[in-house]
Parts: structure tokens; C-alpha cells; sequence
């Protein structure tokens, strides 16, 4: 049984009003005649499992706000099903010109023109409404604080009129073709639309970067045998290696190591050097043509001039009359707890770092004595156990991160929610930046530098030794695992892009009828929890398919409501979600990219898919995201300006103290047999490999006769640069320290002077859009000037 209820401000029953498509506009006006009422009218939709109906208390709460919304000038209609019960909400136009009234301009409404406009966005509705169920009744509740306690179950805007978008964009065969940004935006709103025009403009530059990426690593190739340190290593049969741990009892020529060198030379050579100063200049001219870019969308969307502050004033206005603006207010205690607190997260995600460490000590140990048949491959076990380790602790750390981020902007007390929302970007990014980069900082800078040398190694609780360096170097065990992280990451993203998101408690609530977004805090501005679920097992695909299989309702507006109830919930900080995956991949894509050069074309190939999992994901997957006003991607671009110049920095010192580039040029220069001029039938690099390579007595080990084939080798080999004698530093490694350190400076200066004058070099905004808004602030000015003057009588 099917039951209809209208409700009107005046008790009229029946109204007509013009409804249409979504992207047109919505008449202000109520047009009242004697039809019945067209489909596909409501704002919102509210819905209630029938289960909570036989609570009173429950009951007394939903019409109690039923009511409240009656008497702000809402209207709504009753509809059920087998199992629910949906409230369609549609708000009085006249709240709508209200909100134009406290938002126009000189800048809006030129003199001389309409003092109000006939009609307003559909996109505009739909977050006024939103804004006005999230802010405090005369109850004291909020539509999300009904959806917590389960008076509600769900309260969402419809997907209407979204055929042309999947059409056009929300469908893999769209994956070349130019995004319709205007259409988003007229749909989704503004936030959305910037959001694809960067992750757009982000996948359009990584092109020439992905393909300077690729010439470098295939130069390393082009010269895959024709490398001389290869042709030495691959030659020296009776150099032997020291062993590099306590599995490993047994030395190893150093020719075994041959097609490793080889390797290696793909990531680490002189093309190295220049991909790196080429990404600082990429990173600085993607911002600033970014930039330029937002620019040219914004004026074409006439928000050039937008003001945020007086957006979140009018709408509080516009939901209380009695409505104050929050002051701006700081504390200098509040400031330097949240300071310790948050370097207290830092050490801890430091911390996390060296618990991987240690994992890998003990595995290799436990793998060694326990799984003896492993034999030399214990190193790679334990090495793919410890990825496994550390993905399980980022997303252990993730959940950690979000809870300590929100309590710390809660502690903060920010004043809008657009400041709570840009604390909180800060403050997460961070703590994500060190639970997804420190291992990376590990391998690049301490891995196997603080084990000391055979004969006197370091040891953890003086029982393990620490994990080695392999011995074709630092830069391809960085490279490798950058790669891993880069792959894992896109696949982490992916996962989560195809996934049920499943808020902390929601299967419970799901049973007792009161599934739903958390509660806002007690403020004028719903300032919502940012909840960001990482994402259930189950595919989005799957579970909205299996959803769908259920009878639809033969009443096409009832069966429109079950449809979009059936979709995948969305949250307020959903698109922060998306934002944030792909921070991290751009920083995999420009810190550490000396190591790891392929990094922009996988980004590159990543990107491409990413926009359309995203677009299909929020068009046909999920319910529809309330649509948000913005002029730019807000604190992002900040965090890309600070990634570009950790960039500068980390590969800086990848190549200065992880890559060979300064021991070879050292050598060529000062060391080998060019080092007075260069010599036709000598290469410059001949006796680099013997010279890299430091010398150890195998009579001073402490248990010689626990290695096999000891006694038929007086000496092993290991790479620095100490003395034979007392294995101290040698004068080369205080030179070589030198000289890195010098060219660190260097590097990092001319890179920051690159980017800077990069930055200068390209204006931020377009002459023709300064120009555009000159002539129109002129138009005004001549306006006024010339309306007549009043004249004392």
C-alpha cells in the first residue's frame, strides 16, 4: 500500500511548478494553478526505515522537524515502500531570493540592470538546502544529528538530468577526450568541476615529463653493455664481496652481482642529474600555468571576485535570523600544544619506520633458522614480507592519522567550516606525508650507513645484524622501491575508488535503522566530521548491482527516490578523499624522482584511469555530492608548492648521497686516468670499481672458520672508503663528503633560483583575464558617473 501525502505553507493541495532539467535554472517565483504537480521537483529527500516508526520518540522527533521545515518555508511529500518510508523536501523559491539579496554586488548586478535575477542555479538549491538542514532547528537538532540517532536513515540530494554526463564523460570509451568541466560544474558545482580541471591539467603536463622520464631511462638502456663500470664488474671474477649478513655466510664473486649493475646503471647515470632539475622546473610551471588556468575557468564562471566569508555569513543568515559571525580569534597555547602534538605524530610515524627496520632484522633471522631451504633467497622474503608489514602499518596509520588530525582541529576551534576544512588538510597531509615517505627516507639515506664494516658490525640488541646494502648500490634498491610504493599507491587508490566506503559503526547503525553521517559539532556552520573510509572489501560495482536487483516501484518518482537511496552513501570530506590519493602521487612523482624516472609516466598512465574510475564512481555509483562553492582548489596548492620544494631537496641528496654520479665524477676528475685529459684509447671510468671498493683481511674477522670457503680467500671487498689498515675513513671519503655537501648547495640553490624565476617569468593570472576585470570595474565607474545627479532645490 502506497500512501500520498502534499504539504504546503498555505495548506494549498495542489501546485505546479515548472520543473527542469538539471544544468537549467528554477524560476524564484511560485507559480499556484489547479494541476497536479510535475515529477521530479524535490530538493532533497529524507528517508526512513519503517523499523524506527514504532518508536514514539522517534516519531515525535521526525515531525517535529517535519514541522520546523514547514514553518522556514519548506514543503514536503510523503511516499513508501515494503520497507521505507521517503520524504520528498522542496524549499520555498522565496528563501532562494533572500540568499541573492545578501550575496549581491556591485560586482554582481551592474547599475542599471535587474535588482534581482528570475531564476537560480539548480546546483545553488541544492546547497542552500543542504546548509539549512545541517544548521540548528528550533529543537536543536540537525539533519545530522536525526541521521545519527536514527530518525533518519539517509538524506540526499537527487541524481536528476545526469544522462548527458554519462553520455559524454562518466564511461571508459570518454578516456581521451576533453572533459566537459562546465557540464560537471552545473551538476556537481564548483569544488567538483576545479577538481577535475586540475587532476586534467595535472594528467596534460605530466606528458612532457613522463616523456623526458622515458628518454633518460632508455639512454641508461641504450648503454645497458656498453657501460665501463659494468664491463668491470661483470669481469672481476676473483674480487670476492665480504658477506653481507648473517644468512649469507659465504663470499660472493663480484661478477655474480653483474647483471645488477646493469641495472642500475638504467636509473643511476648522467641523465640523472638533469631529469632532476628538469622536475623542479616542471613541478614550478605546472603550478604556475595551473594557476593561470583556475583563472581563466573562474572569470568564465564569473566568481573571479567571490568572496568566502560572506558566502558562510549570508548562508548563516539565511538559516538563522539571529545568526553571528564567529571573530577571528588565536592562541598561543592552542598553537604550541597542537605544535608538540603534532611533532610528537612525526616522531611516532619516524617511529614506525624503525619498527620496520627491525621487522626485517628479525625476519631475516627467523626466515634464515626456521626456513633454511630458502637459502639465498632469504633476502627476498624478507623483503616482500616487509612491504607487506609496511602497507598494513600506512593503513593502520592512516585511521590513526585521521582521528589525531580531527581532534586537533577540534582542539583548534576553527571558525568556518572552510577553515576547519583547510586545518584539517594541513594537519592529515602531514602526518600521511611521514607514514608514506619515511621508509623511502631509509633506504635513500641510512640503509646500510650506520652498520659499521666486517669485523666490527652494528647489532641490534647485540644479537641481529642490520640490514645491509645490496652491492650494486642504494639507488636501485631506492628505485625499486619507489616503484613498489608508486604501484601500491595507484593500486591503494584504485581499490578504494571500486569499494563500498563503510564509516566506523555504520554496519551496526545499518541494523538498527540509523546508518548515517556523524554529527556536526554545535555550530552555526555544519562544521562535519571529515570521515574518509578507506573502503570495504566488497566492489561498488557489485554491491549497487546487487541493490539493483531489487522490484522497482511502478510509480516513476517513488522508483527514482529507491534508486538513489540504493547508491553508495557519500560525505561531506568524500572529495578530500580523492585530493589527498592524489597528493601522495604526486609526491611519489616529484620527491625521490632522481631514483626513479619512470615515476611521471606511471603517474601519467595512472591518471588516465583515475578520472574516469572518479567520474563514473560519483555519476553512476554513488548518491550525489552536495555541491560546493569555490574559486580554487583551497590548501591544496599549497601543499604543491611545499611538495616542489621538498622535491628540490630530497633529490637533491639522492643524487649528492645515495647515487654513484659524485664518486664517478670525483674519480674521472681527480683519481683515474683522464684526470690530466682525456685519453682516446683509455676510458675515463677504467679502474673505477677496484678504486670504490674498500679491503678487508679475512684473517681479522672474529670467526673466520664459520665462513665457507674461507680458507682459500685472504681478503673481501665492501663498498666505502675506508683504510685496510684501522678501517677508518680514508682521505678520499672526507674529500668525496666534501664535495657532496658542495654540490647539495649548489644543486638545491640553482634548482630554488630555477624555480623562482620560473615563477616570475610566468604570471599567475592572464593579461586578458586582469584586463577583463579592469573593463568591467570601468563599466562601473562610467556608469555611476554618468547617472543623473540629484540638485539642491
Amino acid at each position: 500500500m502506497r500512501v500520498w501525502i502534499i504539504h504546503t505553507i498555505l495548506g494549498e493541495e495542489s501546485l505546479r511548478i515548472l520543473v527542469p532539467t538539471e544544468g537549467e535554472s528554477l524560476p524564484l517565483m511560485d507559480i499556484n494553478t489547479c494541476e497536479t504537480e510535475a515529477p521530479e521537483l524535490w530538493d532533497y529527500v529524507f528517508v526512513v526505515d519503517r523499523r524506527t516508526q514504532r518508536n514514539p520518540r522517534q516519531v515525535q522527533r521526525q515531525r517535529q522537524f517535519l514541522e520546523e521545515l514547514e514553518n522556514q518555508g519548506f514543503r514536503y511529500k510523503a511516499m513508501e515502500d515494503q520497507e521505507k518510508e521517503f520524504f520528498g523536501i522542496r524549499a520555498n523559491n522565496s528563501m532562494f531570493d533572500r540568499y541573492w539579496r545578501l550575496t549581491e554586488t556591485e560586482d554582481t548586478v551592474p547599475r542599471g540592470e535587474l535588482s534581482r535575477p528570475t531564476s537560480i542555479r539548480a546546483t545553488n538549491r541544492i546547497r542552500i538546502v543542504d546548509f539549512v538542514l545541517n544548521s540548528k532547528m528550533a529543537a536543536g537538532d540537525t539533519l545530522q544529528d536525526l541521521v545519527k540517532d536514527g530518525v533518519f536513515e539517509a538524506g540526499f540530494p537527487l541524481h536528476k538530468g545526469e544522462e548527458h554526463l554519462k553520455k559524454k564523460w562518466a564511461r571508459w570509451r570518454s578516456m581521451f577526450q576533453r572533459q566537459p568541466i562546465s557540464d560537471i560544474r552545473d551538476y556537481f558545482g564548483e569544488k567538483v568541476a576545479l577538481y577535475f580541471a586540475w587532476l586534467g591539467w595535472y594528467t596534460y603536463m605530466l606528458v612532457p615529463a613522463a616523456v623526458i622520464g622515458l628518454i633518460v631511462f632508455l639512454s641508461g638502456f641504450s648503454q645497458f653493455e656498453a657501460s665501463q663500470i659494468s664491463k668491470e664488474i661483470c669481469k672481476a671474477h676473483d674480487i670476492y664481496m665480504c658477506p653481507r649478513g648473517d644468512h649469507n655466510r659465504r663470499f660472493q664473486r663480484l661478477s655474480d652481482t653483474c647483471a645488477y649493475a646493469k641495472l642500475t646503471h638504467l636509473f643511476d647515470n648522467e641523465g640523472t642529474v638533469l631529469f632532476a632539475i628538469f622536475m623542479a622546473l616542471w613541478a614550478t610551471v605546472f603550478l604556475e600555468l595551473w594557476k593561470r588556468e583556475r583563472a581563466r575557468v573562474v572569470l568564465q564562471w564569473e566568481l573571479y571576485g567571490w568572496d568566502e566569508d560572506q558566502e558562510e555569513m549570508a548562508l548563516g543568515l539565511l538559516s538563522c535570523p539571529d545568526y553571528q559571525p564567529r571573530l577571528y580569534q588565536h592562541s598561543y597555547l592552542r598553537s604550541t600544544v597542537i605544535l608538540l602534538l603534532s611533532l610528537l605524530m612525526i616522531c611516532l610515524m619516524i617511529g614506525m619506520a624503525h619498527v620496520l627496520v627491525v621487522y626485517r632484522v628479525l625476519a631475516a633471522a627467523l626466515f634464515n633458522s626456521a626456513l633454511p631451504f630458502l637459502g639465498e633467497q632469504v633476502t627476498t622474503a624478507v623483503v616482500v614480507s616487509g612491504a607487506l608489514v609496511h602497507y598494513v602499518i600506512i593503513l593502520i596509520m592512516t585511521k590513526i592519522n585521521k582521528y589525531v588530525a580531527l581532534k586537533l582541529c577540534d582542539f583548534e576551534k576553527p571558525r568556518t567550516f572552510s577553515e576547519r576544512e583547510s586545518k584539517f588538510t594541513i594537519k592529515f597531509f602531514t602526518l600521511q606525508f611521514f607514514a608514506h615517505f619515511s621508509s623511502l627516507i631509509y633506504i635513500a639515506f641510512i640503509l646500510g650507513r650506520i652498520n659499521g664494516h666486517p669485523g666490527k658490525t652494528v647489532r641490534l640488541a647485540g644479537l641481529w645484524k642490520l640490514e645491509e646494502r645490496l652491492h650494486d648500490g642504494p639507488v636501485r634498491a631506492d628505485g625499486h622501491h619507489h616503484g613498489s610504493e608508486a604501484n601500491a599507491q595507484q593500486l591503494r587508490g584504485v581499490s578504494e575508488a571500486v569499494s563500498t566506503p563503510s564509516p566506523p559503526g555504520a554496519a551496526h547503525r545499518r541494523e538498527s535503522g540509523t546508518a548515517g553521517r556523524p554529527a556536526p559539532p554545535p555550530t552555526p556552520a555544519p562544521l562535519l566530521l571529515p570521515v574518509l573510509p578507506p573502503g570495504s572489501p566488497a566492489p561498488r560495482w557489485l554491491a549497487h548491482k546487487y541493490r539493483s536487483l531489487r522490484a522497482p516501484s511502478q510509480d516513476p518518482e517513488l522508483g527514482l527516490w529507491q534508486r538513489n537511496y540504493r547508491l553508495n552513501p557519500v560525505y561531506t570530506f568524500s572529495l578530500f578523499n580523492e585530493f589527498m590519493e592524489m597528493m601522495i602521487q604526486y609526491g611519489f612523482t616529484t620527491i625521490f624522482v632522481a631514483a626513479f624516472p619512470l615515476a611521471p609516466l606511471l603517474a601519467l598512465f595512472s591518471n588516465l584511469v583515475e578520472i574516469r574510475l572518479d567520474a563514473i564512481k560519483m555519476v553512476r555509483l554513488q548518491r550525489r555530492l552536495v555541491p560546493r562553492k569555490a574559486k580554487d582548489i583551497g590548501t591544496w596548492l599549497q601543499v604543491l608548492e611545499v611538495i616542489g620544494v621538498l622535491a628540490v631537496i630530497a633529490n637533491g641528496m639522492v643524487i649528492a648521497f645515495t647515487s654513484e654520479f659524485i664518486p664517478r665524477v670525483v674519480y674521472k676528475y681527480r683519481y683515474g686516468p683522464c684526470r690530466r685529459g682525456a685519453q682516446s684509447e683509455v676510458d675515463c671510468f677504467t679502474g673505477y670499481v677496484n678504486h670504490s671498493l674498500s679491503v678487508f683481511y679475512t684473517k681479522d674477522f672474529q670467526d673466520p672458520a664459520e665462513i665457507e670457503g674461507w680458507e682459500n680467500v685472504t681478503e673481501c671487498r665492501y663498498r666505502d672508503y675506508f683504510s685496510a689498515q684501522d678501517s677508518n675513513f680514508s682521505e678520499q671519503q672526507w674529500f668525496l663528503l666534501a664535495i657532496r655537501l658542495a654540490f647539495l648547495i649548489l644543486f638545491e640553490h640553482v634548482a630554488l633560483c630555477i624555480k623562482l624565476i620560473a615563477a616570475w617569468f610566468v604570471p599567475d593570472v592572464p593579461q586578458s583575464v586582469k584586463n577583463e576585470v579592469l573593463k568591467k570595474k570601468y563599466q562601473r565607474l562610467e556608469q555611476k558617473s554618468c547617472s543623473p545627479k540629484s540638485t539642491d532645490v
